[in-house]
C-alpha cells in the first residue's frame, strides 16, 4: 500500500490528472499494476524508477498513447479533471489536445519550423491568426530569438536541442492543459540539457507537466512531486525533497541511493 499516494493539500494544487487501480497490460504481462496517485495542476511531477518498471507505460495512459500498441489493455480509472479518460465517449484526439505529449529523441517533421508548429493546429481546424499562434509558441518553448529569421528553414536542421525545443512548441501550440515529458533530455548534450531544463521552470508557469526521468539528479532538480516505481508498482509518491532525502520506504532509499537500477 502506497502511504503518498495523494499530495497534502496544505500547499498543493488541486489535481488535474488522476488515476485510481490502474493497470495496463501488454497481452497477459502487467506493465503497470493498480497505481492509484494525484498529479498537481501547474507543478512539475516526475516519474522514476528502474529501466523497465512502467514509467513510460503510466505516462502515455494519461494521453492515450497506449492505444497504438497492439495488445493493450487497461483497466482501472485514469482521470482528466475527475473525468475518466477511457469512457466510452471520449474522444482520444480530444484528449492528446489537451494532454500534449513531447517524445524521448526529438522527432520535428521534414517541414519548415513554421510548418512543425502549425501543423498540428491546422489539421484540428484553427481559424485564427496562424503567424501569431506559432510565434507565441516559439516564444513560450523558449525558441522565437533563435529561429524567428528561419521560419521557412527546415525544422531538421536545427541543433538537438533547438529540434527539442520545436517539439515542445509544437505541443503548445495546441494550447493544452498539461504536457507529459518522456526522457525528453535523454538524447541532448549537457548545456541543451541545461536550457531545456531552465525552460521547464518556464513553462510550469502555464502547465502542468509531468516528466519521465531516469536521471534522479535531474528529477532532484526540476520536479515539486516524484513517484517512484519499481516492476509495475508505485512504491513511493510525494514532494520531490522528502523523497530524495526522506524517503519513507527502504526500497526507495535503495534505488535513490544506487544500490540496485
Amino acid at each position: 500500500m502506497v502511504e503518498n499516494s495523494k499530495p497534502p493539500q496544505s500547499g498543493a494544487a488541486a489535481p488535474i490528472l488522476s488515476c485510481r487501480n490502474l493497470t495496463v497490460r501488454y497481452g497477459t504481462v502487467s506493465a503497470v499494476q493498480n497505481v492509484s496517485l494525484d498529479i498537481p495542476e501547474r507543478q512539475i511531477t516526475a516519474i522514476i524508477g528502474p529501466s523497465g518498471c512502467g514509467k513510460s507505460t503510466l505516462l502515455r495512459a494519461f494521453n492515450r498513447m497506449n492505444d497504438f500498441y497492439p495488445n493493450v489493455t487497461t483497466t482501472g480509472e485514469a482521470l482528466y479533471r475527475g473525468e475518466d479518460l477511457y469512457a466510452k465517449d471520449i474522444d482520444p484526439v480530444e484528449v492528446r489536445r489537451r494532454i500534449g505529449m513531447v517524445f524521448q529523441k526529438p522527432n520535428p517533421f521534414p517541414k519548415s519550423v513554421f510548418k512543425n508548429v502549425a501543423w498540428g493546429t491546422v489539421i484540428n481546424g484553427f481559424r485564427g491568426n496562424l503567424a501569431e499562434r506559432v510565434e507565441a509558441a516559439l516564444r513560450k518553448a523558449a525558441l522565437w530569438e533563435e529561429v524567428k529569421d528561419k521560419l521557412s528553414q527546415s525544422g531538421l536542421d536545427l541543433s538537438g536541442g533547438q529540434q527539442q525545443r520545436l517539439c515542445i512548441a509544437r505541443a503548445i501550440a495546441l494550447e493544452p492543459e498539461v504536457i507529459l515529458m518522456d526522457e525528453p533530455c535523454s538524447a541532448l548534450d549537457p548545456a541543451s540539457t541545461a536550457r531545456i531544463e531552465d525552460l521547464l521552470f518556464e513553462l510550469k508557469e502555464r502547465y502542468t507537466i509531468v516528466i519521465v526521468t531516469h536521471n534522479m539528479q535531474q528529477a532532484a532538480r526540476v520536479s515539486d512531486w516524484t513517484a517512484f516505481l519499481s516492476s509495475g508498482l508505485l512504491v513511493e509518491f510525494g514532494a520531490t525533497e522528502n523523497i530524495f532525502t526522506r524517503p519513507q520506504k527502504r526500497e526507495t532509499e535503495d534505488y535513490i541511493t544506487g544500490k540496485f537500477g
